[in-house]
């Protein structure tokens, strides 16, 4: 399936994001001002099963500051509330899903974000601590030929434009594990990015939030602006 004219402008300016977002030290180059028209929005995933899909309240907003101050990307000020069900959902080549609860597809969620992926469409996932267990098969049911695997820390994920050489940056505790940042990949394109006992989104929150020090949030902003920028760049 091919994406509507909205989703195919932001692809379209996918070139200009990432010349802005390969300066180095945060300096956005001189290449000219992006295309006027839709601005790079994060949809964010209203998903069933009773988790808290609408926590992180900050996160989003805070890394699409962040693409704009470094890096010059023209984005949305905040982020938008989409179900697999809206035709909406086909506007954002960006979803972001996170919380501490259950996930559940129905079969019609899954058959709506099958497309979507299927059709160039990114799902990041964070685990807030508590949704592990239901994501992974809700995943399964997306996807059930192409398991879930560790992304190897030579993935452009970790590199661009910031350099995770030994992947995911530690927020939280949890269970006191390492990172882990897992994918799906469907006909060799990663679709969805699985980051688990670390919580990033936690991290890209303003501070008084969780009060975490300042070089967590720094990180975990970071590594915020590496998704998006492969969002773009894949």
């Amino acid at each position: 399936m091919m994406f509507p004219a909205p989703f195919a402008r932001r692809a379209a300016s996918a070139a200009v994001f990432l010349a802005l977002s390969a300066a180095p030290c945060g300096v956005a180059r001189a290449d000219g001002p992006l295309p006027a028209g839709d601005l790079f929005t994060i949809g964010r995933l209203h998903y069933g099963g009773g988790g808290d899909w609408y926590g992180d309240t900050t996160s989003l907003p805070n890394l699409m500051r962040a693409l704009r101050e470094r890096f010059g990307w023209q984005t949305a000020e905040h982020d938008v509330t989409v179900t697999p069900e809206d035709d909406a959902l086909f506007n954002y080549p960006f979803l972001w899903m996170s919380g501490h609860g259950t996930v559940i597809f129905t079969d019609e969620d899954a058959a709506r974000l099958r497309q979507y992926l299927e059709g160039g469409g990114f799902l990041w996932a964070d685990d807030d601590y508590g949704m592990d267990a239901s994501v992974r098969p809700a995943f399964r049911k997306l996807f059930p030929d192409d398991p879930m695997v560790e992304v190897p820390f030579d993935n452009e994920i970790y590199h661009k434009p910031y350099e995770f050489p030994h992947g995911l940056p530690k927020i939280h505790e949890h269970d006191g594990g390492p990172p882990k940042g897992y994918g799906v990949f469907h006909n060799g394109r990663l679709v969805i990015f699985y980051t688990f006992d670390t919580d990033i989104g936690d991290g890209m929150e303003d501070e008084e939030v969780h009060h975490d020090p300042a070089e967590k949030r720094e990180a975990a902003l970071k590594m915020g602006i590496n998704v998006a920028t492969y969002v773009l760049s894949h």
